[in-house]
């Protein structure tokens, strides 16, 4: 699985023209699952970004977690993180996993987020969605649980 978290002031997400999630601080996670990702891959990145000390203390420390900030997050899956250029100018998107798999392996790594007690929006699984964010910092961290 690979997700790129953006901390943000605040973030929403829009279906035609229609808001259906958002959130005040915390983080944007564009979540992409692979063709061999399973419920481990699941378990242990939503482990690592809730516990990730990314967060500001009060002397300006990237010192604590979205668990500290009692922060939100919202979550919206994004085959595109898959994206194979290495050859050509098109992408190829051939390592991201079918919905088939995806859509139950994102639908656990929300529930996983939500275990601990954080509250989690999400976008629309395949839609054309509309992304807005403030992002504070900015903070953009990639994770990948192959590396």
């Amino acid at each position: 699985m690979r997700a790129i978290l953006q901390r943000v002031s605040h973030a929403s997400v829009t279906v035609d023209e229609k808001l259906v999630g958002q959130i005040g601080q915390g983080l944007l996670i564009l979540l992409g699952v692979g063709q061999n990702d399973s419920e481990m891959e699941v378990k242990t990145l939503a482990d690592k970004i809730v516990h990730l000390r990314i967060f500001s203390d009060d002397q300006g420390k990237m010192n604590l977690s979205l668990l500290d900030i009692g922060g939100e997050a919202l979550v919206i899956s994004q085959f595109t993180l898959y994206a194979d250029t290495r050859r050509g100018r098109r992408p190829s998107f051939t390592g991201a996993a079918s919905p088939s798999l995806a859509v139950p392996l994102v639908e656990r790594f929300k529930e996983a987020i939500a275990a601990h007690g954080l509250r989690v929006a999400e976008g629309i699984f395949g839609a054309h969605m509309h992304v807005e964010l403030l992002n504070d910092g900015p903070v953009t961290i990639w994770l990948d649980t192959k590396e």
